[in-house]
């Protein structure tokens, strides 16, 4: 479900609220947030969902840019230092949680000074999976009436490069699962294996078996694919 906005002041405790009634409310099924707003995540909002085992510790928290001018540009009501403040806050709170964004590079006027800073922050940040996309110049926005329109090929550059440190920070998010448990909700067979996500949504692999829809305790042992491998550490 997406938690996008922070209200009035940008407050999350209104929400978190609500949040909170609705884990109550339905215990046995896993609750992932999506589209978060910064100024969404404060300590109130973060102390009042940390009790419930079924809030997934995994946080969509929107980014586009790492660079304060390019955010302004964007007219986004919050700074990098804000951002920084949240994702330090959501780690404190859910430990091991992961956190996930979407980043916008060639944004009209981008020098490569502010794309670094992009660059700096989720490296900061140490954020688990980065989704990047080029800016696209839609007619009718303000954006495309803005002047300094980046050429095709730098975004196209900026684009791989920033894929590629975000594929480190997913390995390192990954290979620090080695050696825990999780408890991962099976879905399908998937190239000879069996598939799921843990809470923090990284993707689990095991072998095949009666598993789906199953929820089991998984060992990790090691990096596969586009997540990790384990297996399984109860019996039913």
């Amino acid at each position: 479900m997406t938690a996008a906005g922070g209200g009035e002041g940008g407050g999350g405790g209104g929400r978190g609220q609500l949040l909170a009634a609705l884990c109550a409310a339905v215990p046995s099924v896993r609750i992932r947030l999506g589209s978060l707003e910064p100024r969404t995540i404060d300590e109130e909002f973060c102390k009042t969902l940390s009790g419930f085992e079924n809030l997934c510790p995994q946080f969509h928290l929107s980014l586009q840019s790492g660079s304060d001018s390019v955010l302004r540009r964007m007219h986004r009501k919050y700074d990098s230092a804000r951002y920084l403040q949240s994702v330090e806050l959501l780690h404190r709170y859910f430990p091991g949680c992961a956190v996930t964004t979407d980043l916008i590079v060639g944004f009209p006027g981008e020098t490569e000074e502010e794309f670094e800073a992009s660059l700096a922050l989720i490296r900061r940040c140490a954020l688990s999976k980065v989704h990047i996309f080029p800016y696209s110049r839609r007619e009718g926005t303000p954006a495309a009436k803005m002047p300094d329109q980046v050429p095709k090929a730098v975004k196209e550059a900026r684009a791989s490069r920033a894929a590629a440190v975000a594929a480190e920070l997913e390995d390192a998010f990954h290979t620090s699962l080695i050696g825990t448990e999780q408890p991962v909700l099976f879905e399908q067979p998937e190239n000879g294996f069996y598939a799921g996500h843990a809470p923090n949504y990284a993707k689990v692999y095991t072998a095949p078996g009666e598993l789906h829809n199953a929820v089991r305790r998984v060992r990790i042992t090691e990096l596969c694919r586009d997540g990790v491998f384990g297996v399984l550490t109860d019996t039913l």
